[in-house]
């Protein structure tokens, strides 16, 4: 025989030939579990026991074999060196997908065409729960959860940094103005309480000493504010009190969020920095996602809006999104921003590429890369460019006419 395809069912493994009969079989044992188990592992590239027995017997008289996965026909040539050849999907593959029930209870899976149809709803339910758990597995999920935790505390901690300082402010309102820090706001209301506790030597206890202690004693002493009282000044530092756990929370998150982006892409880290690496996976929804973008796209992830804004209007195409974040593009000069950008995001996606299917390490070859690359156009373009001018009565004058 010249070819035969190899196509995997839920009933087993099928070798095929040219004119769509099944000239042998390795069947799957009847169980639900153990069926789901074994598609599943085909579906990740592996090849199964079957398979390889099948493949096998028939290696003396076939001279190559015809897969439906890449991945499945390269382990097959590396495992059995036998010749392979990929179609997907195949004429074998579409015939037996076609007559599975009769295939079925030819091979002597199931007693009737009828049957198989039971056997493929529980094999598709295990499946499809075996895809999810694998799915919530994935580290990078837990990297979604953890920057989208930190930008929620933000936001929450911000309320409440507000609310204190508004409330406090009814008592020392004077003490705003100088003290600029809303961890260190939170310390003093937690710590101090009412501003008649305020002098020298507590506040140098809590780390504010000289010039800033002394002014916040004398005012403290001449403030304009109201009085509070006992059960009043509590309600106000359990607030203040929960503004510095969620503070504590987001210090941990932030400490492990740099841990994760070392474990699960550390190119990405290495390029763009833990924070902006892990907002790029979110906003693409996942690491391998991610590494499937072209860098133009990696460029204006989180300025979508603005994307089709310009895509509808006509109006000018952002030149970045959420890689503005980045401290080389948002200190450059304006002028130098979009090919500063341009550069980091072609960088961003050689290192998710790498991080999602190779595992090796060059992130700093790539930082490198990127800080030469980042000079050479400091250099060049040093100054702005010329804007072009505009001829008298080339536009709309104030009246709206030529």
């Amino acid at each position: 025989m010249e070819e035969l395809s190899i196509v995997d069912s839920i009933a087993g493994i099928l070798a095929v030939d040219k004119g769509n009969r099944v000239i042998d079989k390795a069947v799957f044992p009847k169980d639900p579990v153990k069926i789901a188990e074994k598609i599943a592992r085909i579906e990740a590239g592996s090849l199964v026991e079957e398979a390889e027995q099948l493949i096998q017997r028939l290696r003396k008289h076939c001279k190559r074999f015809i897969f439906e996965s890449e991945a499945v026909a390269a382990n097959a040539r590396k495992t059995l060196k036998v010749k392979v050849k990929v179609s997907k999907p195949s004429e074998a593959g579409e015939y037996v997908r076609s007559n599975l029930g009769d295939i079925a209870a030819a091979i002597g899976f199931v007693e009737k065409p009828g049957d198989v149809f039971s056997v493929m709803r529980e094999v598709s339910t295990i499946l499809t729960k075996l895809r999810v758990k694998a799915a919530a597995s994935k580290r990078d999920q837990i990297v979604i959860q953890m920057i989208n935790s930190i930008d929620e505390l933000d936001k929450i901690m911000n309320l409440l940094a507000g609310r204190m300082r508004e409330w406090y402010g009814l008592h020392f309102p004077e003490m705003s103005r100088l003290i600029d820090s809303h961890d260190t706001y939170a310390k003093l209301v937690t710590e101090l309480g009412l501003r008649e506790n305020f002098n020298l030597e507590a506040l140098e206890r809590l780390g504010i000493a000289g010039e800033k202690a002394r002014r916040l004693v004398e005012v403290a002493g001449s403030s304009l504010g109201g009085m509070l009282n006992e059960g009043d000044m509590a309600a106000l530092q359990s607030l203040s009190h929960l503004y510095m756990e969620a503070s504590r929370l987001r210090c941990h998150f932030v400490d492990r969020m740099e841990t994760l982006m070392e474990e699960v892409s550390p190119n990405l880290k290495a390029v763009t920095g833990a924070t902006l690496g892990a907002r790029l996976i979110a906003l693409a929804g996942g690491l391998e996602r991610l590494s499937r973008f072209p860098a133009s796209t990696v460029q204006v992830l989180g300025a979508e809006k603005a994307l089709f804004r310009s895509l509808k209007t006509g109006t000018r195409p952002p030149k970045h999104g959420i890689i503005f974040q980045h401290h080389l593009i948002h200190k450059a000069p304006r002028w130098q921003r979009g090919k500063i950008s341009r550069v980091l995001a072609a960088k961003a996606a050689i290192a998710a590429r790498i991080d999602a299917f190779t595992g090796s390490y060059i992130g700093e070859k790539l930082k490198a890369d990127l800080e030469k690359r980042i000079s050479e156009i400091g250099e060049k373009y040093k100054t702005p460019p010329k804007r072009p001018q505009r001829f008298k009565g080339s536009g709309r004058g104030k009246g709206g006419k030529s």
